[in-house]
């Protein structure tokens, strides 16, 4: 039987972050594609800037400031936690092996958790609301069509529905740029806690040591320019069809956003996966019945996130 003294205490955190850590570089996450990952120092961060695009006029008189309309989009970080309790007689007896496969497992959640949080913001976007009110994906996003706000706003769609389709929505995103179309916003990162002091209560009351992580953040919605939804049938057709919408859509002003040229991302459910894969990887497909040339080779990255909801 182990005495439990700091040392055999010591030994065992360390083996047991050393097993968390371990678990994390198992971890592929993919959310770092799709979302701009913002550092917070606050409760919850203000997005303004959203729906100001950059751009350049000649410079006749003062500058103009604030010539685009603010926005008060607003994301709120949220604490998660994930916590494992080692029983006291677990290390008395030397048994600690069944817990480092959990500690490894934790580290594991705990580097793709970003994309357990990110992915799903894609398929809430038909009815969840981004910086100007409107559904994420929706087919009347307001621009207005003067650079000093004066003119009437003009309407884009980056929303493909087909109202007798069945199948599982997918997503075309444009991340060439700097600013991605969603948003992980980190106020603290994973951090591995040991809660292992002999005299603690728990340990008193419960005979039980509690090792476990905890983090704070959340995730949200930038630049709906940067996103088509779809709920039609993945064809070539249809993607360019989303393309063409990319390069429809136009900042405050009508200046053209040059979006949709290079940098797209396909992000599909597993059903759509080999399908989508095809269309991005062979020299010919099936267009109608009739094999044609592929000019949609090699122009997106596939991505088939796990936690991704249709």
């Amino acid at each position: 039987m182990a005495i439990i003294t700091s040392p055999v205490l010591n030994a065992i955190r360390t083996g047991f972050r050393k097993n968390f850590e371990d678990g994390k570089t198992r971890g592929m996450p993919m959310y770092n594609a799709v979302a701009t990952i913002v550092p917070s120092s606050t409760k919850s961060n203000t997005y303004g800037w959203l729906g100001q695009w950059p751009g350049f006029r000649e410079w006749i008189g003062e500058r103009q400031l604030k010539s685009i309309k603010e926005h008060g989009y607003t994301i709120t970080n949220k604490d998660f936690e994930s916590s494992v309790a080692v029983d006291r007689n677990d290390i008395e007896d030397d048994n600690l092996g069944v817990y480092s496969p959990m500690m490894d497992e934790m580290g594991y959640a705990a580097s793709v958790f970003p994309d357990e949080l990110v992915f799903p913001l894609l398929g809430a976007g038909f009815t969840s609301t981004c910086y100007d009110g409107q559904y994420f994906f929706d087919t009347d996003h307001p621009v207005n069509s003067e650079v000093d706000g004066s003119g009437t706003d003009i309407s884009f769609s980056n929303a493909i529905i087909d109202p007798g389709y069945t199948g599982d929505a997918w997503y075309l995103l444009d991340t060439s740029r700097s600013l991605k179309p969603l948003i992980f916003q980190e106020r603290k990162g994973m951090q591995f806690v040991a809660m292992d002091n002999p005299n603690d209560e728990q340990v008193f009351m419960n005979k039980v040591f509690r090792y476990g992580v905890d983090c704070r953040c959340n995730v949200g919605y930038g630049f709906w320019q940067m996103a088509i939804g779809v709920k039609k049938e993945l064809t070539p057709a249809t993607l360019w069809e989303a393309i063409n919408k990319f390069r429809s859509f136009k900042a405050d002003g009508g200046r053209p956003l040059g979006l949709g040229k290079n940098g797209l991302t396909l992000v599909v459910p597993s059903s759509l996966h080999e399908h989508a894969t095809k269309i991005n990887e062979r020299e010919q497909i099936d267009d109608g019945g009739v094999t044609v040339s592929n000019e949609l080779k090699g122009k997106f990255t596939v991505l088939n996130p796990d936690y991704l909801q249709a």
